[in-house]
């Protein structure tokens, strides 16, 4: 798969990334224009930014929508200017960008794939500045962008972007694999999705993969409504974690200890 946009609204895009299935997003006002995640790396970061460019050459806001490496890394190949996020997303950041880097810089050598983790060697993501704590409304000029924190799921600190119809919904939904658990609020994140369900959108733009409607997003909320309960089954001690896998909707769920 090739890069490519695509148009979900009017003066709304998602941008489809070959690399890890990634989904990032603009939203083009006015007078201001917003992105939304910037890739993994300084040199993801930066073709990013030039395909920003060839649609609006309009003063550029980021958001982050949560602390993982391949949504925030790319933030240093943008023009200096506003980058919003959760104020955990900012901790979290300074508490495992070391981590990040040095696990997936491995995972790329040990793939073959050099160039990608000598990128990923190189850069600092800068921090972001932590001010959707829950809600802010950013004004592109002509058009507002509400910045929300439904809650805890996919991370403790998940934002996503509300402009017209569409949510561009970071990790908190995933199409075409498994959500990722490994750092989730397991116990949260189904009543999170709900609240997703309760905005005034049909499009729903995950952080991999292609745009959901209501139907799919309905059905991975009910998914991670089956993992919560097992969860916190074993949790109770009511479930072994063998009965508690076999039967999860997702793999690789990390059961309570």
């Amino acid at each position: 798969m090739a890069d490519r946009w695509l148009e979900v609204g009017d003066g709304l895009f998602a941008r489809r990334h070959d690399e890890l299935d990634l989904t990032t997003g603009l939203v083009v006002g006015a007078e201001r224009a917003l992105v939304v995640d910037t890739a993994g790396d300084r040199e993801q970061g930066a073709r990013l930014r030039a395909a920003v460019r060839t649609i609006t050459k309009l003063p550029l806001i980021i958001v982050i929508t949560h602390a993982h490496f391949d949504h925030c890394f790319g933030t240093g190949a943008f023009p200096a200017g506003p980058v919003h996020a959760h104020p955990r997303c900012r901790a979290t950041i300074v508490a495992t960008a070391d981590a990040q880097r040095a696990e997936w810089t491995r995972h790329y050598r040990d793939r073959g794939d050099h160039a990608t983790a000598d990128a990923l060697a190189a850069t600092d993501p800068p921090l972001p500045g932590g001010t959707v704590d829950p809600v802010l409304d950013v004004d592109l000029g002509g058009r507002t962008v509400g910045l929300r924190h439904p809650g805890r799921g996919h991370t403790d600190h998940d934002v996503v972007a509300v402009a017209g119809d569409v949510v561009f919904a970071g990790d908190l939904v995933e199409q075409g694999a498994p959500p990722d658990l490994g750092d989730a609020v397991v116990a949260d994140w189904p009543a999170t999705v709900s609240a997703l369900l309760a905005l005034d959108v049909s499009t729903f733009v995950p952080g991999h993969g292609d745009p959901m409607d209501r139907a799919e997003v309905t059905t991975q909320r009910d998914e991670l409504a089956e993992v919560a309960a097992l969860h916190a089954a074993v949790a109770r001690g009511e479930l072994d974690l063998a009965t508690a896998t076999a039967r999860s909707p997702f793999p690789d769920v990390p059961w309570p200890a």
